[in-house]
This record gives structure tokens, sequence and C-alpha cells, in this order.
């Protein structure tokens, strides 16, 4: 890894834990992680975010939205803004989970109208990308990954490219317990960092953090993290747990 890219490691934590267990994690987090060379992320519920936002300040935790809505305000009855969050303390906003793809419907253009307004609000997007199980096994998953990439990122300066983060999960080792092998992973993120230098030179590729998702443990966290274009791990399930969470956060240590 170029050592100009800093590890995160970014918990997803999905619809868990109500607003007092998650300041209780995070108030336990802060002591386990104190000292840790990555950037350490936690992506909470919205109703979550205020107490877990004043309940790490100071600390080295940021604080991640699972999504939000690209306009500004108006007649969107259940949908969160990006002003909204930010007003809230958040750093970073997940966006294009397969989850939110497959569940709620949300298209490549809608991830870059978020990515747009995340940035626009003065926030970081986590823009998700990843093949399923029949993309991967008939020979697609470059095509398919390279064009969610590259739709999410249209209008997007290089600036901005360099500072925000792309999170790989292939969809059929999401909550599965498969993990794709750290040569699969390493090749897919390699192919995502060629396709940013192909649209915003190479110094813009060797800035911009790649993760990989997709049943992340303690157990092999250091060996996916040691690829030359992983830059950490964008974590579910392992991430509801404070010890299991520590240990991929110092993956190194």
């Amino acid at each position: 890894m170029s050592g100009k890219r800093v590890i995160m490691a970014a918990g997803n934590w999905k619809m868990n834990k109500t607003p007092r267990e998650a300041v209780e994690f995070v108030n336990h987090l802060r002591g386990l992680i104190k000292g840790s060379s990555s950037e350490v992320v936690v992506g909470v519920p919205f109703v979550c975010i205020p107490g877990v936002a004043e309940a790490v300040k100071g600390s080295d935790i940021k604080v991640a939205a699972q999504n939000a809505h690209w306009e500004a305000s108006g007649a969107y009855t259940g949908e969160v803004s990006c002003g909204m969050l930010k007003e809230l303390g958040v750093d970073y906003v997940i966006i294009g989970h397969s989850e939110r793809r497959e569940y709620f419907g949300e298209t490549n253009e809608m991830v870059n109208k978020k990515a747009r307004a995340i940035l626009d609000a003065g926030v970081l997007p986590i823009i998700c990308c990843g093949e399923t199980l029949t993309q991967r096994e008939q020979g697609v998953t470059k095509e398919h990954v390279r064009y969610q990439i590259k739709v999410a990122l249209l209008g997007i300066t290089a600036q901005e490219a360099s500072r925000l983060v792309i999170a790989y999960e292939p969809i059929w080792a999401i909550g599965t317990g498969k993990t794709a092998t750290v040569e699969q992973a390493q090749e897919v993120c390699g192919m995502i960092r060629e396709l940013l230098a192909e649209l915003y030179g190479k110094d813009v590729a060797e800035r911009t953090r790649i993760l990989y998702g997709g049943s992340v443990n303690a157990g092999n966290a250091k060996a996916l993290f040691d690829m030359p274009d992983i830059d950490g791990g964008l974590v579910g399930g392992a991430s509801l747990k404070p010890d299991a969470f520590e240990k991929i956060v110092r993956h190194d240590a």
C-alpha cells in the first residue's frame, strides 16, 4: 500500500443497535482503539447519529450515515438530506450498498446524484460497488464494476475523487460468511485503481482509498489490508462487536 493512503476500518452497522446501545458501544470502542494508525469510522442508523456524534468528540472515531437523499429539502417523506447530516457532525455517507440497490431500487444514477449532493454538503461519500455470483460466474465482474463506478463518478472532479472512498463488495460475500480470496479482492480493487487512473490520472488514483467489504473479520483483515490496492475494509457483522472490530482496526498489531 502507498504510504500516502491511511488504512480505513469502517463499520456498517446496518439496522442494528438502539441509540442507547450505540453510545455505549462507541464509549467502549474509544478506549480500545486509542493510538491506532487506522482511520476508524462507524456507519450508524440515522437515529443513532446525534448520540454517537457527541460520544466520539475528542476521539479518533468518525461517524458515517448509511444513506442520504440528493435533494436539499422537499416532499420526500422518510428521507434525510446531506445538510441535515452535516449539521449533526457526520463525516461520511455510505451510498450504493448492494442492500440499498436490491431492496430499495437504488440505481447507479441515484448513487451519482447522492455523491454530488454529499460532496456539495462538505461530507465525503463511501461509494459501494460489486457483482453478484452470477455476474462473477459469467466473467463480467470487471465490466459491471467499471460501469457502476463510471456512472457514480459522473461530474465528480479529480480533487473530489481523491478524497472520496470506494468500497468493493462482492454481493455473494456479504453476510454469507464467504469471503473473496485475497487475490480476488486485490484483482478487482487493482482494476478499480486502474479505472481511476484512466478517469483522473495516476496521481489521483494513488490517493483515492479503495476498501474491500464482504465478511471481513479479525482473521482475514491483515491479509486483505496488506494487498497493494486494498486500503481497509467496510465491515458488517464484525463491526458490531467491539473486540472483533478492534482486532480489525489493529490488523497489523
